[in-house]
Protein backbone atom coordinates (compact mmCIF):
# COMPACT_ATOMS: atom_id res chain seq x y z
CA UNK A 1 0.00 0.00 0.00
CA UNK A 2 1.23 3.52 -0.79
CA UNK A 3 0.31 6.65 1.12
CA UNK A 4 -0.92 9.99 -0.11
CA UNK A 5 1.22 12.10 -2.45
CA UNK A 6 3.53 14.75 -0.99
CA UNK A 7 6.06 17.36 -2.05
CA UNK A 8 9.72 16.46 -1.58
CA UNK A 9 12.57 18.82 -0.71
CA UNK A 10 16.17 18.10 0.26
CA UNK A 11 17.59 20.53 2.80
CA UNK A 12 21.00 21.93 1.85
CA UNK A 13 21.86 22.96 5.41
CA UNK A 14 20.24 23.10 8.88
CA UNK A 15 18.93 26.65 8.31
CA UNK A 16 17.13 25.54 5.17
CA UNK A 17 15.80 22.48 6.97
CA UNK A 18 14.06 24.44 9.72
CA UNK A 19 12.62 26.87 7.19
CA UNK A 20 11.24 24.07 5.03
CA UNK A 21 10.10 22.14 8.10
CA UNK A 22 8.03 25.04 9.38
CA UNK A 23 5.63 24.78 6.41
CA UNK A 24 2.17 23.42 7.31
CA UNK A 25 2.09 19.64 7.15
CA UNK A 26 5.85 19.22 6.75
CA UNK A 27 7.73 16.22 8.11
CA UNK A 28 11.47 15.58 8.39
CA UNK A 29 12.95 12.45 6.80
CA UNK A 30 16.22 10.95 8.06
CA UNK A 31 16.44 7.12 8.03
CA UNK A 32 12.73 6.81 7.32
CA UNK A 33 12.29 3.62 9.35
CA UNK A 34 9.22 4.98 11.15
CA UNK A 35 7.90 7.73 8.86
CA UNK A 36 7.60 5.41 5.86
CA UNK A 37 5.63 2.86 7.89
CA UNK A 38 3.25 5.56 9.09
CA UNK A 39 2.87 6.97 5.57
CA UNK A 40 2.18 3.59 3.97
CA UNK A 41 -0.42 2.79 6.62
CA UNK A 42 -2.14 6.13 6.09
CA UNK A 43 -1.54 7.13 9.69
CA UNK A 44 0.59 10.12 8.73
CA UNK A 45 0.12 12.07 5.50
CA UNK A 46 2.72 14.87 5.25
CA UNK A 47 2.09 17.58 2.71
CA UNK A 48 5.86 18.02 2.35
CA UNK A 49 8.74 15.72 3.24
CA UNK A 50 11.99 17.48 4.06
CA UNK A 51 15.00 15.21 3.51
CA UNK A 52 17.64 16.00 6.15
CA UNK A 53 19.67 12.82 5.69
CA UNK A 54 22.69 14.61 4.21
CA UNK A 55 23.04 17.34 6.82
CA UNK A 56 26.29 17.36 8.85
CA UNK A 57 24.61 16.17 12.05
CA UNK A 58 26.04 12.67 12.47
CA UNK A 59 28.73 13.32 15.09
CA UNK A 60 29.55 10.66 17.68
CA UNK A 61 32.19 12.10 19.96
CA UNK A 62 33.33 11.94 23.57
CA UNK A 63 34.05 15.51 24.62
CA UNK A 64 35.40 17.09 27.80
CA UNK A 65 31.90 17.56 29.21
CA UNK A 66 30.39 14.28 28.04
CA UNK A 67 29.11 12.45 24.99
CA UNK A 68 27.69 14.22 21.93
CA UNK A 69 25.44 12.31 19.55
CA UNK A 70 24.41 14.02 16.36
CA UNK A 71 20.74 13.56 15.56
CA UNK A 72 21.61 11.89 12.25
CA UNK A 73 24.11 9.44 13.71
CA UNK A 74 23.02 5.91 12.84
CA UNK A 75 22.19 3.70 15.80
CA UNK A 76 24.67 1.04 14.67
CA UNK A 77 27.49 3.59 14.55
CA UNK A 78 26.67 4.87 18.04
CA UNK A 79 26.60 1.42 19.63
CA UNK A 80 29.83 0.39 17.85
CA UNK A 81 31.75 3.55 18.76
CA UNK A 82 34.60 2.65 21.16
CA UNK A 83 34.00 5.67 23.43
CA UNK A 84 30.33 4.76 23.80
CA UNK A 85 31.06 1.09 24.43
CA UNK A 86 33.70 1.95 27.04
CA UNK A 87 32.22 4.90 28.94
CA UNK A 88 28.50 4.78 28.10
CA UNK A 89 27.70 1.05 27.87
CA UNK A 90 24.13 1.69 28.98
CA UNK A 91 23.54 3.61 25.75
CA UNK A 92 25.12 0.86 23.64
CA UNK A 93 23.12 -1.89 25.37
CA UNK A 94 19.83 -0.05 24.86
CA UNK A 95 20.56 0.39 21.16
CA UNK A 96 21.57 -3.25 20.69
CA UNK A 97 18.28 -4.30 22.30
CA UNK A 98 16.40 -2.26 19.68
CA UNK A 99 14.87 -3.48 16.41
CA UNK A 100 17.20 -5.49 14.14
CA UNK A 101 20.69 -5.03 12.75
CA UNK A 102 19.28 -3.89 9.42
CA UNK A 103 17.09 -1.24 11.04
CA UNK A 104 19.93 -0.04 13.30
CA UNK A 105 22.05 0.58 10.20
CA UNK A 106 19.36 2.93 8.84
CA UNK A 107 17.68 4.47 11.89
CA UNK A 108 19.00 7.75 13.27
CA UNK A 109 19.32 8.90 16.88
CA UNK A 110 16.84 11.73 16.40
CA UNK A 111 14.35 9.58 14.56
CA UNK A 112 14.52 6.88 17.21
CA UNK A 113 13.81 9.39 19.98
CA UNK A 114 10.84 10.75 18.01
CA UNK A 115 9.35 7.43 16.86
CA UNK A 116 5.67 7.12 17.51
CA UNK A 117 3.86 4.57 19.65
CA UNK A 118 3.28 1.00 18.53
CA UNK A 119 -0.30 0.98 19.91
CA UNK A 120 -2.42 -1.19 17.61
CA UNK A 121 -5.24 1.35 17.68
CA UNK A 122 -2.90 4.10 16.51
CA UNK A 123 -1.23 2.03 13.82
CA UNK A 124 -4.34 0.16 12.77
CA UNK A 125 -5.70 3.03 10.70
CA UNK A 126 -9.30 3.85 9.84
CA UNK A 127 -12.06 2.22 11.83
CA UNK A 128 -10.22 2.04 15.15
CA UNK A 129 -10.77 4.68 17.82
CA UNK A 130 -7.53 6.57 18.55
CA UNK A 131 -7.32 10.12 19.84
CA UNK A 132 -3.64 10.26 18.96
CA UNK A 133 -4.36 9.61 15.29
CA UNK A 134 -7.82 11.18 15.05
CA UNK A 135 -8.50 13.59 17.95
CA UNK A 136 -11.96 13.13 19.39
CA UNK A 137 -12.43 9.60 18.10
CA UNK A 138 -11.85 8.00 21.52
CA UNK A 139 -9.26 5.57 22.90
CA UNK A 140 -9.99 1.99 21.93
CA UNK A 141 -7.33 0.66 24.28
CA UNK A 142 -9.07 1.85 27.45
CA UNK A 143 -11.70 -0.87 27.20
CA UNK A 144 -10.10 -3.00 24.49
CA UNK A 145 -6.76 -4.71 23.93
CA UNK A 146 -4.38 -3.05 26.39
CA UNK A 147 -1.85 -5.72 27.36
CA UNK A 148 1.03 -3.61 26.02
CA UNK A 149 -0.21 -0.29 27.36
CA UNK A 150 0.94 2.11 30.06
CA UNK A 151 0.84 1.88 33.83
CA UNK A 152 1.99 5.48 34.26
CA UNK A 153 1.20 8.81 32.62
CA UNK A 154 -2.02 7.79 30.89
CA UNK A 155 -5.22 9.79 30.68
CA UNK A 156 -8.83 9.30 29.69
CA UNK A 157 -7.72 10.18 26.15
CA UNK A 158 -4.70 7.87 25.70
CA UNK A 159 -2.76 5.09 27.43
CA UNK A 160 -0.25 4.27 24.66
CA UNK A 161 3.36 3.55 25.65
CA UNK A 162 6.45 5.26 24.29
CA UNK A 163 8.49 2.91 22.10
CA UNK A 164 12.16 3.98 22.23
CA UNK A 165 14.73 1.91 24.13
CA UNK A 166 17.42 4.54 23.57
CA UNK A 167 15.24 7.23 25.13
CA UNK A 168 14.92 5.21 28.35
CA UNK A 169 18.70 4.93 28.73
CA UNK A 170 19.26 8.59 27.87
CA UNK A 171 16.57 9.80 30.29
CA UNK A 172 18.26 7.74 33.03
CA UNK A 173 21.53 9.53 32.24
CA UNK A 174 19.94 13.02 32.29
CA UNK A 175 20.64 13.63 28.62
CA UNK A 176 19.76 16.94 26.98
CA UNK A 177 18.73 17.71 23.41
CA UNK A 178 19.82 20.60 21.23
CA UNK A 179 16.93 21.88 19.12
CA UNK A 180 17.22 24.18 16.09
CA UNK A 181 14.56 26.54 14.76
CA UNK A 182 14.40 29.66 12.63
CA UNK A 183 14.78 31.65 15.86
CA UNK A 184 18.06 29.94 16.79
CA UNK A 185 18.85 27.01 19.05
CA UNK A 186 17.74 25.91 22.48
CA UNK A 187 18.68 23.13 24.83
CA UNK A 188 16.40 21.20 27.14
CA UNK A 189 16.43 17.99 29.17
CA UNK A 190 15.38 15.03 27.06
CA UNK A 191 12.69 14.22 29.62
CA UNK A 192 11.10 17.60 28.88
CA UNK A 193 10.96 16.84 25.16
CA UNK A 194 8.12 14.38 25.73
CA UNK A 195 4.51 15.17 26.61
CA UNK A 196 2.17 12.99 28.60
CA UNK A 197 -1.08 12.72 26.64
CA UNK A 198 -3.48 14.63 28.87
CA UNK A 199 -6.32 15.90 26.70
CA UNK A 200 -4.12 16.35 23.61
CA UNK A 201 -2.49 12.97 22.90
CA UNK A 202 -1.91 13.88 19.24
CA UNK A 203 1.04 16.00 20.45
CA UNK A 204 3.86 13.63 21.39
CA UNK A 205 6.51 16.26 22.10
CA UNK A 206 7.07 19.87 23.07
CA UNK A 207 8.65 20.65 19.70
CA UNK A 208 7.13 23.52 17.75
CA UNK A 209 6.51 23.18 13.99
CA UNK A 210 9.81 23.37 12.12
CA UNK A 211 11.97 22.62 15.16
CA UNK A 212 14.67 20.05 14.48
CA UNK A 213 16.69 17.98 16.93
CA UNK A 214 20.34 18.60 16.08
CA UNK A 215 22.13 16.64 18.80
CA UNK A 216 21.89 14.83 22.11
CA UNK A 217 24.33 15.67 24.89
CA UNK A 218 25.00 13.25 27.73
CA UNK A 219 26.85 14.77 30.66
CA UNK A 220 29.94 12.81 31.66
CA UNK A 221 28.57 9.48 32.89
CA UNK A 222 31.77 7.42 32.87
CA UNK A 223 31.37 6.95 36.63
CA UNK A 224 28.45 4.61 35.85
CA UNK A 225 30.33 2.57 33.25
CA UNK A 226 31.27 -0.25 35.59
CA UNK A 227 27.79 -0.65 37.07
CA UNK A 228 25.08 -0.23 34.46
CA UNK A 229 22.71 -2.42 32.48
CA UNK A 230 19.73 -2.29 30.17
CA UNK A 231 17.27 -5.09 30.84
CA UNK A 232 14.54 -5.59 28.23
CA UNK A 233 11.70 -8.06 28.77
CA UNK A 234 9.86 -8.77 25.51
CA UNK A 235 7.64 -11.37 23.92
CA UNK A 236 10.35 -12.64 21.57
CA UNK A 237 14.12 -12.44 21.57
CA UNK A 238 14.61 -9.89 18.77
CA UNK A 239 12.85 -7.25 16.69
CA UNK A 240 10.28 -6.69 19.42
CA UNK A 241 9.28 -3.76 21.59
CA UNK A 242 9.56 -3.87 25.36
CA UNK A 243 6.82 -5.25 27.57
CA UNK A 244 8.94 -3.84 30.40
CA UNK A 245 12.48 -2.52 30.28
CA UNK A 246 14.78 -1.03 32.91
CA UNK A 247 17.87 1.14 32.56
CA UNK A 248 19.90 0.94 35.77
CA UNK A 249 23.18 2.56 36.82
CA UNK A 250 24.85 2.87 40.20
CA UNK A 251 27.84 4.52 41.81
CA UNK A 252 29.00 2.57 44.87
CA UNK A 253 31.43 3.87 47.49
CA UNK A 254 32.43 2.01 50.62
CA UNK A 255 29.81 -0.64 50.03
CA UNK A 256 26.97 1.89 49.92
CA UNK A 257 25.05 3.32 46.98
CA UNK A 258 26.23 6.89 46.44
CA UNK A 259 24.19 7.55 43.29
CA UNK A 260 21.44 5.69 41.46
CA UNK A 261 19.78 6.11 38.07
CA UNK A 262 16.69 4.15 37.08
CA UNK A 263 14.26 4.56 34.20
CA UNK A 264 11.71 2.22 32.67
CA UNK A 265 10.26 1.55 29.25
CA UNK A 266 7.09 -0.25 28.20
CA UNK A 267 5.22 1.08 31.23
CA UNK A 268 4.81 4.82 30.61
CA UNK A 269 3.34 7.12 28.01
CA UNK A 270 6.81 8.69 28.02
CA UNK A 271 10.20 7.23 29.04
CA UNK A 272 9.54 6.85 32.76
CA UNK A 273 12.11 7.95 35.35
CA UNK A 274 11.82 5.94 38.57
CA UNK A 275 12.58 8.75 41.02
CA UNK A 276 11.13 7.06 44.10
CA UNK A 277 13.13 3.91 43.42
CA UNK A 278 16.32 5.95 43.06
CA UNK A 279 15.64 7.68 46.37
CA UNK A 280 15.13 4.31 48.06
CA UNK A 281 18.62 3.23 46.99
CA UNK A 282 20.83 6.22 47.78
CA UNK A 283 22.78 5.80 51.02
CA UNK A 284 21.85 2.15 51.42
CA UNK A 285 24.24 -0.80 51.52
CA UNK A 286 24.44 -2.70 48.27
CA UNK A 287 22.29 -5.77 48.68
CA UNK A 288 18.89 -7.44 48.48
CA UNK A 289 17.14 -5.24 51.03
CA UNK A 290 17.91 -2.05 49.09
CA UNK A 291 17.03 -3.69 45.78
CA UNK A 292 13.71 -4.96 47.13
CA UNK A 293 12.83 -1.50 48.46
CA UNK A 294 13.64 0.03 45.07
CA UNK A 295 11.50 -2.55 43.28
CA UNK A 296 8.54 -1.79 45.53
CA UNK A 297 9.00 1.97 45.09
CA UNK A 298 9.16 1.59 41.31
CA UNK A 299 5.53 0.45 41.16
CA UNK A 300 4.07 3.21 43.33
CA UNK A 301 1.29 5.05 41.53
CA UNK A 302 0.84 2.39 38.85
CA UNK A 303 -2.63 2.38 37.27
CA UNK A 304 -3.07 -0.97 35.54
CA UNK A 305 -5.77 -1.61 32.96
CA UNK A 306 -7.84 -4.75 32.45
CA UNK A 307 -5.12 -6.72 30.65
CA UNK A 308 -1.77 -5.26 31.76
CA UNK A 309 -1.87 -5.69 35.52
CA UNK A 310 0.88 -8.29 35.24
CA UNK A 311 3.25 -5.45 34.35
CA UNK A 312 3.18 -4.17 37.93
CA UNK A 313 4.84 -7.30 39.29
CA UNK A 314 7.00 -7.63 36.17
CA UNK A 315 8.32 -4.09 36.65
CA UNK A 316 9.13 -4.77 40.30
CA UNK A 317 11.01 -7.93 39.42
CA UNK A 318 12.79 -6.30 36.48
CA UNK A 319 14.07 -3.49 38.70
CA UNK A 320 15.35 -5.98 41.27
CA UNK A 321 16.98 -8.13 38.59
CA UNK A 322 18.68 -5.14 36.94
CA UNK A 323 19.99 -3.95 40.30
CA UNK A 324 21.27 -7.43 41.15
CA UNK A 325 23.18 -7.35 37.85
CA UNK A 326 24.79 -3.96 38.43
CA UNK A 327 25.26 -4.58 42.15
CA UNK A 328 27.40 -7.58 41.39
CA UNK A 329 29.56 -5.84 38.80
CA UNK A 330 33.08 -4.91 39.80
Amino acid sequence: MSGAAFRYARAADPAAAVTLGAAPGAAFLAGGTDLLQLWKAGVQAPAQVVDISRLPLATVAAEADGLKLGALARLHDVAAHPDVARDYPLVAEAILASASGQVRHMASVGGNLLQRTRCVYFRGGEGLACNKRAPGSGCGALEGENRQHALFGGSAACVATHASDLAVALVALDAEVEVLSAAGSRRLPLAELYRQPGEAPERDTTLAPGELIAAVQVADAARFAGRSTYLKVRDRASFEFAVVSVAAALVVAGGRIAEARLAAGGVGTVPWRLDAAEAALVGQPVGPDAFAAAGAAATEGAQPLAHNGFKVELLRRAVVRALETVGGQA
